[in-house]
């Protein structure tokens, strides 16, 4: 064979392992941000069952315009994609919501959100 031909072959080899690393790279950058995506899902079911209970007059079983008396139903604070936490006052929820799964060295998918009365707030933490 020619240098030429080599030459290519050499070029060819490494444009393809560049490819294929970019590509993994790709795939490890969209598995966490599918993964977080999840944890505010999740998150903000969760949300959205604080208000339920804040809305709910005490003779439904719910706060009558409080949330003192709430917390994280049983079914949702291990879930499949994380562990979620509340710390509950009269007039707000904090969720933090914590991936199962390292995004890079130690650190692991973290999430808050905020439930008040009127609004519910999403804060991204790792």
């Amino acid at each position: 064979m020619g240098q030429q031909q080599l030459l290519l072959i050499v070029l060819g080899v490494i444009i393809v392992g560049i490819a294929v690393l970019l590509g993994i790279v790709l795939f490890q950058q969209n598995s966490v941000e599918e993964k977080r995506d999840l944890v505010i899902n999740e998150s903000l079911h969760i949300a959205t069952l604080a208000q339920q209970f804040y809305l709910k007059p005490s003779s439904l079983a719910g706060g009558n315009n409080t949330f003192t008396g709430w917390d994280i139903p049983p079914q949702f604070s291990n879930g499949a994609n994380g562990s979620y936490t509340a710390i509950v006052t009269p007039t707000l929820v904090e969720i933090t919501g914590t991936g199962n799964e390292i995004v890079s060295g130690t650190d692991m998918i973290e999430v808050k959100t905020y439930v008040t009365r009127d609004s519910i707030r999403t804060e991204i933490i790792h």
